[in-house]
């Protein structure tokens, strides 16, 4: 569940071109003018779903700082000279992302904000996330979607939709929500660069150094180069990275842009950014369960599963999403009455809208002592066909979980058979062991190096690259006493 993830947005139609202001010799780039009373209906609809599917608001100290900083640059945009007409929400989420969507509201994920160092990043990265709004990037490219009928069937189920042409197979806005539809879809270069050149503009009006945004970018490709590198291509792309492609590409171009600015200002505000930041929790949220290489451990529920191999896993507030070239998967929960065999026929019946349900048995089993109860349906998606299973648990105490599954048909379970077979229950001292993790600010102290401090983050592998990369460091910077830097403890 990434900078990214969807919805049928609407925009204001009203089109104005900003003035070239601070960009020097950029072309100008039609924005709109203001947030239109539809935009604040729309926005206000969504906002409580995007809240709901991106793990909620953070309820740190954290978030009051990223809502005047969010604020105050939003209004550089000029869809509004109000600070209080932008919502701006720091998002209990362990993916880096951040996003913004018509009607004011702006979005960043506690996980990307762990990887900023200063206060002038987060300003460009929600700057340029309202400048994705103000170009109206978000209509453009949900027009271009519906166009080229963008993604096969396994990747809009997950979406929430599985596209079908009548009966069962017409699954659409089901699933995980509308919210995640529109921001899935990835933007085009040059919606970036327009983004960028608006993250830019104003970072510069709004009296930071505009070189912020270009730091952060190259912050952001070493952080997808150390996600693939420790899950070993296994899980997928990070959020901000699938919708917002090749940000190494874009660094030397945003640095360029930045010194082409009027602007003379060098502000950052490191030290309170760093005062806001320290505390903040940081990878999975035990509340929602925890992911440790492939295996998913969930210390409320006390059960735990293992992937498959080359498959990856993402988690989110009501779903854990499982992700390969063979299939995709979801592990969720829906309202148990006691009888799995009906269990299994209503998260058909809810995920086949006004569609039928085709009749057959659910077969039963019992897996590491649990009682299961699966079935395997044919459904149409894109014209084409696949294999639908709900794989389901009866966990006890009046509560069950399933697994949705999606394969190409013929498949059934297929690669995700050693998956639905791992399901077993922790112990309470497996459950109690989970920690959650969270950002402490440290002072350099004489004889401290990248590598004596690395050994304190709270990783057993690639602790050294972690702690480079969370503050835009290399293995050959020399730190200096007094200097702050982020760990990442228990």
């Amino acid at each position: 569940m990434d900078w990214k993830h969807n919805m049928g947005l609407t925009m204001a139609s009203l089109l104005a071109l900003v003035a070239p202001g601070v960009i020097g010799q950029q072309r100008a780039i039609r924005t709109v003018s203001s947030i239109s009373a539809a935009d604040k209906t729309s926005g206000a609809k969504q906002h409580p779903e995007l809240l709901k599917e991106f793990g909620g608001a953070y309820s740190g100290g954290q978030a009051a700082y990223v809502e005047t900083v969010g604020r105050r640059i939003a209004v550089q945009s000029g869809l509004s000279n109000a600070q209080g007409d932008f919502t701006v929400t720091l998002l209990n989420s362990p993916v880096n992302n951040a996003f913004a969507i018509p009607g004011g509201y702006v979005y960043v994920t506690r996980q990307l904000m762990a990887l900023m160092n200063d206060e002038a990043e987060l300003a460009g990265v929600l700057g340029h996330e309202v400048g994705h709004v103000a170009a109206r990037h978000g209509q453009r490219r949900q027009q271009a979607a519906q166009r080229n009928a963008i993604g096969g069937a396994l990747l809009q189920v997950l979406s929430g939709a599985l596209l079908g042409d009548s009966g069962f197979g017409s699954l659409i806005q089901k699933g995980i929500g509308t919210g995640s539809q529109l921001l899935t879809l990835k933007f085009s270069r040059s919606q970036e660069y327009e983004a960028d050149d608006l993250g830019i503009r104003y970072l510069a009006s709004g009296g930071y150094d505009p070189r912020a945004l270009s730091d952060m970018l190259a912050s952001l490709a070493a952080q997808s180069s150390l996600d693939s590198r420790v899950a070993g291509g296994a899980r997928s792309m990070p959020e901000w990275a699938s919708t917002h492609p090749n940000p190494a590409a874009r660094v030397t171009r945003a640095e360029r842009n930045a010194r082409n600015t009027s602007s003379t200002s060098t502000v950052r505000n490191r030290d309170a950014f760093l005062n806001a930041l320290d505390g903040v929790l940081y990878g999975d949220d035990p509340k929602q369960g925890v992911i440790e290489g492939s295996r998913f451990r969930h210390p409320d529920l006390r059960i735990s599963f293992v992937a498959p191999d080359g498959f990856g896993m993402e988690n989110g507030t009501n779903a854990v999403s499982i992700t390969g070239s063979g299939g995709q998967a979801q592990f969720g929960s829906a309202p148990y009455g006691g009888d799995l065999n009906a269990y299994v026929a209503q998260v058909f019946a809810t995920l086949g809208g006004n569609g039928a349900v085709p009749p057959g048995e659910v077969s039963r089993l019992v897996v590491n002592g649990i009682p299961a109860a699966w079935r395997t349906v044919r459904a149409t998606a894109q014209s084409s066909q696949v294999d639908a299973t709900v794989f389901a648990y009866d966990l006890g105490g009046g509560k069950a979980y399933h697994f949705l599954l999606l394969t190409p048909a013929g498949r059934g379970i297929g690669p995700f058979a050693s998956m639905v077979q791992s399901l077993q229950r922790l112990s309470a001292a497996d459950a109690g062991a989970i920690k959650p993790r969270r950002v402490s600010v440290v002072t350099v102290k004489a004889g401290d190096t990248v590598q004596s401090l690395s050994k304190r983050m709270a990783y057993q592998d690639y602790a050294l690259d972690r702690f480079l990369t969370i503050n835009a460091l290399t293995a050959n910077s020399v730190l200096r006493p007094g200097q702050r830097v982020k760990i990442v403890t228990w």
